[in-house]
């Protein structure tokens, strides 16, 4: 079965506010092997709303609509309901009641507009929120000839959950066909793209069943498979033929199955082999550093480093002698070789990793553009270095860097 999710209010399309109940809606609704077609995020405009549930209401099984529940002028859902579906509203006098004595708990008399707030639409059946002075409502129609599951559902996010997983799910779970769904994720490195999807589109494009997305931001590739089978036993064993495919067609791309984080399987490598590493960064400015130790346990293999930003302390601290510098110039192999020689002599770590570049948008040469970066790892086998020249802001040149360091690290444990 399919579903949308239609969040109401105009707040959310501002650059102030976001819609993030849908994120919890959508898990609930896929451990029910319910898929997430659409998600639509309407203003308070009674005719866009109309519009959006008729339109939704053609094209899914399912629909919950949160928020425009409240007792304010542009609260407007149960009316935009009513009439897409050409019902009526009845003003349900236990719910007038209930509001009555929610008023009274506060020792405030109730404003004549929050009675909208118990209007019910015909053939609904109320749904109880005590987290909030707005009931849910769900609605159990045909519309064009076919079952529809319809679900007003009140928009603070601490109703909202609580009211779904009560009054919701047990609803569903007694209609839903039993479907199970299978998610996988596969993350690759530095690859780009255009290059991945030449690879992987013969082979995923031949698993009808199988949803499959590529996300690609700054040298991360996430590849994303869902799959819905009657069973979880049948929905995983699909996703995983597909994934080992994938696996194979991708190599030494590939660095998690799972969907840790390059980080994670940095961390991991470095278990693996009883190894430690320490970190020299001029141009990432310890953005490298930053990403290793959000990892919980991340102690156990690295030790630390130094953000080296001015030649002074490539030599202070890295020990990279300042005729290098005059010779090469502070962006260079040489320099990047000697941060990461320096810096493991330091610590005592096995590896040792230096970055150094010009991530702009001022500090280019002729010969050294902006985006220009050069990462370096010593370890007892020698130092090895590599450099790319990335495109963009500073911002991210530095995360472009930091993925590149993290994967020649990867790449040197492998």
């Amino acid at each position: 079965m399919k579903s949308e999710i239609i969040a109401v209010g105009s707040e959310m399309l501002t650059p102030y506010r976001q819609d993030s109940n849908s994120l919890y809606l959508t898990k609930k609704l896929n451990s029910l092997g319910v898929t997430v077609a659409f998600k639509t995020i309407v203003g308070d405009r009674r005719g866009d709303l109309v519009d959006a549930v008729k339109t939704a209401l053609r094209r899914v099984d399912i629909l919950v609509i949160m928020g425009g529940l409240g007792p304010t002028e542009d609260d407007l859902t149960r009316e935009a309901v009513a009439e897409a579906l050409s019902l009526s509203l009845r003003r349900d006098a236990t719910q007038v009641a209930a509001l009555h004595a929610r008023a009274a708990t506060w020792r405030i008399s109730m404003p004549p507009n929050n009675l909208k707030q118990a209007d019910v639409l015909e053939g609904a059946t109320i749904l109880a929120n005590p987290n909030g002075s707005a009931p849910g409502q769900w609605l159990d129609i045909t519309f064009s000839g076919y079952r529809k599951l319809l679900m007003l559902l009140p928009g603070p996010p601490h109703e909202c959950a609580p009211l779904f997983d009560a009054e919701c799910l047990p609803r569903l779970r007694a209609i839903v066909p039993p479907r199970a769904i299978a998610v996988r994720t596969l993350k690759a490195a530095m690859i780009p793209e255009s290059q991945a999807d030449k690879l992987l589109a013969p082979i995923y494009s031949t698993y009808t069943d199988i949803e499959t997305t590529l996300l690609a931001h700054t040298g991360d590739l996430e590849i994303s498979l869902m799959c819905s089978k009657p069973s979880a036993e049948a929905a995983e064993a699909r996703v995983n033929e597909l994934a080992g495919h994938i696996e194979d067609a991708l190599a030494d791309w590939l660095y998690s199955s799972q969907g840790d984080t390059l980080e994670q399987i940095v961390l991991y490598y470095l278990g693996l082999r009883q190894a430690t590493l320490a970190v020299a960064e001029s141009c990432t400015g310890g953005l490298i550093a930053q990403r290793i130790t959000s990892v919980p346990g991340a102690s156990r293999s690295f030790l630390g480093g130094t953000v080296v930003y001015s030649d002074h302390l490539k030599t202070a601290f890295a020990d990279v002698p300042t005729k290098l510098i005059a010779r090469h110039g502070a962006v260079s192999a040489e320099v990047a070789k000697a941060l990461a020689d320096g810096i493991r002599a330091r610590t005592g770590a096995t590896i040792g990793l230096g970055v150094t570049g010009i991530a702009g948008p001022t500090g280019a040469t002729e010969s050294k553009p902006v985006g220009l970066v050069y990462i370096a790892v010593s370890d007892a086998l020698g130092t090895g270095s590599i450099d790319r020249t990335f495109r963009g802001d500073r911002l991210r040149v530095r995360e472009w860097a930091a993925q590149l360091a993290l994967d020649f690290v990867r790449r040197r444990l492998m």
